[in-house]
């Protein structure tokens, strides 16, 4: 059984960082990729960043320059380094892998 586990959301000021991370078990991170979206309130989902099995990655238009997504396979996590944060990155963070999804992570981003 798949299992992800978000962590490391809360509440910044523009312009802060938050590292958030995302904690699998059941899959093999080597041979799976791994997603986060975001969702606002009242708003879609919008796909952030992905990282593959073998480390390739891929980012939304207003993640790129600001966000970075990495892995460790051996301790089965993948983190997303969020720098440079705005108001409009307030969502609630998922990562999604093998057709699981985690509970979550909220970022607020405020002054």
């Amino acid at each position: 059984q798949v299992q992800l586990v978000e962590s490391g959301g809360g509440s910044v000021q523009p312009g802060g960082s938050l590292r958030l991370a995302c904690a699998a078990s059941g899959v093999t991170l080597s041979t799976n990729a791994v997603i986060w979206y975001r969702q606002a309130p009242g708003k879609e989902r919008d796909l952030v960043a992905t990282i593959g099995p073998t480390g390739g990655t891929y980012y939304a238009n207003f993640a790129k320059g600001r966000f970075t997504v990495s892995k460790d396979n051996a301790k089965s996590t993948v983190w997303l380094q969020m720098n440079n944060l705005a108001p409009e990155d307030t969502a609630v963070y998922y990562c999604f892998a093998a057709g699981a999804r985690g509970k979550g992570t909220p970022v607020t981003v405020s002054s």
